[in-house]
């Protein structure tokens, strides 16, 4: 095959919303050093419209942006797209954590931004976002507590998951999930009825090699739940959550 005829994969899109124009462009240089074609803003307002302009495969955004603040951002981009959503916070604040990941945002760093872990992060977000489940049959089962069959859908009582076509409805009526919700619903529908703690969520969903937050774990089981159902995931107080059965 010439070369005129191989495919090259498209570079992966970033868009960064940074009001400091210091560390916008250090981002965007350590970013392309990467390999990562960078898009950038100054302030939330040109950010959305960055957004609506072109495709962008994840955004990184910053908590305090002039005009347009980064979790009115989210807010605007999540009615929108479930791309993948980063946050940065300047202080790591408990309040701008939480409230960035209410907001729909799929995880955060701390400002000054280590790029070692701002790339790990990105490309773990970049993984959930593309990634196929590979069910074990063997853990994976429905309400019935009978194992999971290849092909068919998974049943929890008025939701529904199917693992081929990854798509969750719920009374016959289809969820919209980002993906890193789905990989949270995942992960719990395939150790029904077991206690899942926040520790192992943060490894298995988000996959962290090192100590993360587990608030971005109880942000998410919120947002969840809101989507599939308040009591379809049961709180274990003192050891983390599981998804009932029925």
């Amino acid at each position: 095959m010439s070369a005129s005829h191989l495919q090259v994969p498209a570079p992966v899109r970033v868009l960064v919303v940074e009001d400091d124009a210091v560390i916008r462009r250090a981002v965007q240089l350590a970013l392309e050093r990467y390999g990562y074609e960078v898009t950038v803003a100054g302030d939330g307002l040109d950010g959305l419209e960055a957004f609506r302009a072109g495709r962008h495969d994840l955004l990184i955004l910053d908590v305090m942006l002039p005009g347009l603040d980064g979790i009115g951002l989210c807010r605007r981009i999540r009615e929108e797209s479930l791309v993948p959503v980063l946050m940065m916070s300047a202080r790591g604040d408990a309040l701008d954590v939480v409230s960035g990941l209410e907001a729909g945002a799929d995880d955060y760093v701390v400002k000054p931004v280590d790029i070692g872990i701002l790339v790990a992060r990105i490309r773990t977000l970049l993984r959930r976002a593309t990634f196929r489940p590979a069910p074990d049959p063997a853990q994976a089962a429905g309400a019935d507590g009978a194992a999971a069959v290849p092909g068919r859908p998974l049943v929890f009582g008025d939701l529904t998951i199917d693992l081929l076509g990854l798509e969750v409805y719920r009374d016959g009526r289809p969820v919209l999930l980002s993906p890193t919700e789905l990989r949270l619903l995942l992960a719990f529908a395939e150790n029904p009825g077991r206690v899942l703690d926040r520790r192992r969520l943060l490894h298995d969903v988000w996959d962290y090699g090192w100590e993360g937050d587990t608030r971005v774990v109880d942000v998410c089981v919120v947002r969840l739940r809101k989507k599939i159902g308040a009591d379809r995931i049961e709180t274990v107080r003192g050891f983390g959550y599981k998804l009932l059965r029925t």
